[in-house]
C-alpha cells in the first residue's frame, strides 16, 4: 500500500510517504520554499498545500500521484466546531474549515493525476498519536499528545497495543497548554507558533516566583484532563517589544510558566500510567518539543522510558496520518530515523561545487579533515546525507565547533544572528554519554536536557547552559558511522569526546536543505570550512 501523508492546515506543512508499512520519505515544505515554518498559521493560508515536499516524496520513490492508494490529510473538518462555540478568538476560522473541506480538490490540483477521492481525513490528534506510537520502536505504549489545537481539542491520551490505538481521553478547547505557551511567547516579544523554544531557553535565566498565582489559570484535573485558560500576562510582567532587552520579570515569568507546564504534564502522565499500566510513553504534539519538560517527566514521572517523535510538531502529523491509514490495512514499522529528507550523490555535490567555481578538495577522510579544523577552533558547515525531518539539526545539516572554547557560544550566536541567551548543543558517542551527562540515554533526537557532570563543565563550557544542563545528541556508530568517526578523530586531537552542534542556518531562515542553500549560507556567514559530502571548501582559499 502506498500512502502519502499531508499536513497543511495550520503551520509546518509537510509530506511523508509510507510504502508497504515502511516510512521511505518525509520532508517539510519550508525546506523547499525557504519560508520559515512554511507559512503563518492564519486561515487565509490554509488552502496552501505542501506541494514541493509531496512531489519530492513521490519522485524519491519513483511514483506518480496516480500510483497512490491513499492520501492522508491530518485534519478532519467534520469533527470541528465553529471557533466561537469553542471559546476561541479566531474570527476567520470558518474560512480555515472551508479550505480543509476543499483539501481533496486542492491536492488534486497540486498533484496532477491524483484522484481526489483517494484523500482521507485523519483526526489531527490521531495523526499526532500515530507519529509517536507506530513510528516508535515500541508496538505497545501509552501515548500523550499536547499541542495548540486540533479540530475541537488540544490533547489526546491513550495507548497502542500491537500499534493499534485506543483513545482514553481528550481535553476540549479552549483549554490548551499549547495556546497557553504561545500566548506567553507573543507577550515576551517573540513570534508565536514559532519561537516557543526561545521562551524555554529564557526560562533558565529566571526563577518561578509567579508560578503559584499562574496555577489558578493552568492546572491539571482529576480525570486526566486540565484547565488552561487565558492569562493576564501583564499583571506579572509588561509586554516586551520584539528585539527589546528582556528583564528579570520577563525571565521569571518564562520560568513560572515553564514550571506550570511541567507540573501539568507530570499529573497527566501519572493519570495515564495508572490507566494503562504501560512502561513506555510515546509523545507528540508541539508541547513535546519542550525538552526541559520532557526531562522532568523522565526524572519524576512514572514511565520507565519516554520516546518523543523528532518531528513532534504539526509537520509530524504528515507521517502520522500516513501510518494511521496504512495501519488500517497492513502492518506498519517504526520510522528508521530522522534522516528522511533530500540527499545527493557525491557526483551531484561535485557538480554544485564546479558550477559555483569554488576551490575544493576531496580529503582521504572528510571526518579527519573536519576534526582537524575543529581542533584548530574553526567553525564548520557540515552537510551530509539526507536532511533531517523535524526542527533539530542531528548531524546532517549542522554547524560544528570546538566545545572547549567558552567564547564559541557567543561566536555561533553571532554567526547565526540569534539571541545571546540561546544555547548550543553537544554531540557525543552513545557509549561515552553516561560519562559526561546525566539523563535519559540514548538521546538521538535532542529532545531531552541532561545535567552536565561537574568535572566536565569547565572542559566543555560552550555547550553548558546557564543552569548546568545540555541538550545532547547521542551518536550510534552503527547508524551514523561518519559522525562517529568525526567524534573519535576530534577526541584524539583534543581529549574531548564532544563536538558543538547547532542547526545550519541563520536567524529567521529554515535549516539548510539542498547544496545551493549550503553554498549560500557558507558565502554569507563567517564559517571557516564547508564540508559538502566528501568535499571541503576553506573560506580563506575561496574568498581570500
Amino acid at each position: 500500500m502506498r500512502v502519502l501523508g499531508v499536513n497543511a492546515l495550520f503551520h509546518d506543512p509537510a509530506a511523508a510517504l509510507v510504502i508497504d508499512g515502511q516510512t521511505v520519505a518525509a520532508a517539510e515544505e519550508e525546506r523547499f520554499s525557504r519560508r520559515k515554518h512554511g507559512k503563518r498559521p492564519v486561515p487565509f493560508a490554509a488552502w496552501e498545500q505542501p506541494e514541493h515536499a509531496a512531489r519530492w516524496c513521490l519522485r524519491h520513490a519513483g511514483l506518480s500521484p496516480a500510483d497512490l492508494d491513499a492520501v492522508a490529510y491530518s485534519f478532519d473538518p467534520q469533527l470541528a466546531r465553529p471557533a466561537e462555540r469553542m471559546g476561541l478568538d479566531d474570527p476567520f476560522d470558518d474560512l480555515r474549515l472551508r479550505y480543509a473541506g476543499e483539501a481533496p480538490g486542492f491536492l488534486a490540483e497540486a498533484l496532477p493525476g491524483l484522484d481526489p477521492g483517494k484523500v482521507r481525513f485523519v483526526p489531527h490528534h490521531v495523526a499526532h498519536a500515530a507519529s509517536a506510537g507506530p513510528a516508535s520502536p515500541y508496538p505497545d505504549c501509552a501515548v500523550l499528545v499536547l499541542d495548540g489545537r486540533g479540530e475541537c481539542a488540544s490533547h489526546l491520551a491513550g495507548y497502542y497495543r500491537d500499534r493499534k490505538l485506543t483513545v482514553l481521553g481528550t481535553q476540549e478547547l479552549p483549554d490548551s497548554l499549547g495556546l497557553f505557551y504561545e500566548d506567553l511567547t507573543e507577550h515576551l516579544g517573540f513570534l508565536r507558533s514559532s519561537d516557543e523554544f526561545k521562551v524555554m531557553a529564557l526560562a533558565s535565566y529566571g526563577t518561578p516566583r509567579f508560578a503559584e498565582p499562574l496555577r489558578q489559570y493552568v492546572h491539571a484535573g482529576e480525570d486526566g484532563g486540565f484547565t488552561a485558560r487565558p492569562v493576564p500576562w501583564a499583571r506579572f510582567a509588561p509586554p516586551r517589544e520584539p528585539g527589546a532587552p528582556w528583564t528579570r520579570d520577563h525571565a521569571d515569568l518564562a520560568a513560572s510558566a515553564q514550571t506550570c507546564l511541567e507540573d501539568v504534564l507530570l499529573d497527566l502522565a501519572r493519570w495515564l500510567h495508572r490507566a494503562t499500566g504501560q512502561e513506555v510513553l510515546a509523545m507528540a504534539g508541539g508541547v513535546a518539543l519542550n525538552c526541559v519538560a520532557n526531562s522532568r517527566l523522565h526524572r519524576q514521572g512514572p514511565f520507565e522510558r519516554i520516546w518523543v517523535q523528532p518531528a513532534a510538531g504539526d509537520a509530524g502529523t504528515a507521517l502520522g496520518a500516513a501510518l494511521h491509514v496504512a495501519g488500517e490495512r497492513e502492518e506498519t514499522h517504526p520510522m528508521p530515523g530522522a534522516g528522511l529528507g533530500r540527499g545527493w550523490s557525491d557526483e551531484e555535490l561535485r557538480g554544485w561545487l564546479d558550477r559555483a567555481n569554488l576551490p575544493y578538495e576531496r580529503p582521504a577522510d572528510v571526518a579527519e579533515a573536519v576534526a582537524q579544523e575543529l581542533a584548530g577552533d574553526g567553525i564548520v558547515a557540515w552537510f551530509q546525507g539526507r536532511a533531517e525531518y523535524g526542527p533539530r539539526a542531528l548531524g546532517h545539516r549542522s554547524l560544528l565547533a570546538h566545545p572547549g572554547r567558552a567564547g564559541n557560544l557567543d561566536r555561533l550566536n553571532a554567526v547565526k544572528g540569534r539571541e545571546e541567551f540561546r544555547p548550543v548543543a553537544p554531540m557525543v558517542l552513545a557509549d561515552r554519554a553516561a560519562d559526561l551527562f546525566d539523563g535519559p540515554l540514548p538521546s538521538p533526537y535532542m529532545l531531552f536536557v541532561h545535567e552536565v557532570a561537574p568535572r566536565w563543565r569547565e572542559r566543555i563550557p560552550a555547550v553548558v547552559h546557564v543552569d548546568g544542563t545540555a541538550r545532547i545528541q547521542t551518536v550510534d556508530p552503527a547508524r551514523d558511522a561518519l559522525l562517529a568517526r568525526l567524534l573519535t578523530a576530534f577526541e584524539r586531537r583534543t581529549g574531548l569526546p564532544v563536538v558543538v552542534n547547532t542547526s545550519l542556518n541563520t536567524a529567521g531562515r529554515p535549516m539548510v536543505d539542498d547544496p545551493r542553500d549550503a553554498l549560500e549560507c557558507f558565502g554569507s556567514a563567517p564559517v571557516d570550512l564547508l564540508a559538502l559530502g566528501p568535499f571541503t571548501v576553506h573560506r580563506r582559499r575561496a574568498f581570500g
